[in-house]
């Protein structure tokens, strides 16, 4: 059976600035479906993904700003953060995990600069959305084989 991911819920605390957020982010806008005043859906795309993320009123009960570690792909992991930076995102600067596999939660075990052998899926950047939730940035160029 095949599975894919297609949405992830993010809860924010407005609508509207989230909406703006993400959209100047580059990110199409695909659905702003309201129904009353408790409940509106917002589903907006990064450029390239099939899956999609869903903001709204009235469709999660999780608190804006708990989702943590959301992670992007991009090719170049330079060209990505100065595309963020240039559109006006706080982005943290590039990083690689001290210990080499995955990035530590927060910002534990941060090395300054990309992965020192520049691997697929070593270096990192971050950003939050206006609510505090959080995004990961990850360079991978070449997927490992079964991806």
């Amino acid at each position: 059976m095949d599975m894919k991911l297609e949405v992830v819920v993010v809860p924010v605390a407005d609508v509207d600035r989230a909406k703006r957020f993400y959209e100047a982010l580059g990110w199409r806008m695909d659905i702003d479906h309201v129904a009353g005043d408790d409940f509106r859906v917002v589903q907006l795309t990064p450029p390239g993904s099939e899956a999609s993320i869903i903001i709204g009123t009235g469709i999660t009960t999780a608190v804006p700003g708990a989702v943590d570690a959301l992670q992007l792909v991009v090719p170049d992991i330079e060209a990505a953060r100065a595309e963020l930076a240039g559109r006006g995102v706080d982005v943290s600067e590039v990083f690689h995990d001290e210990g080499g596999v995955f990035h530590h939660a927060g910002t534990a075990g941060r090395a300054a600069g990309p992965d020192p052998e520049h691997g697929d899926y070593g270096s990192f950047a971050s950003f939050s959305d206006p609510d505090g939730n959080g995004w990961i940035l990850q360079e991978v160029r070449t997927r490992a084989p079964g991806r």
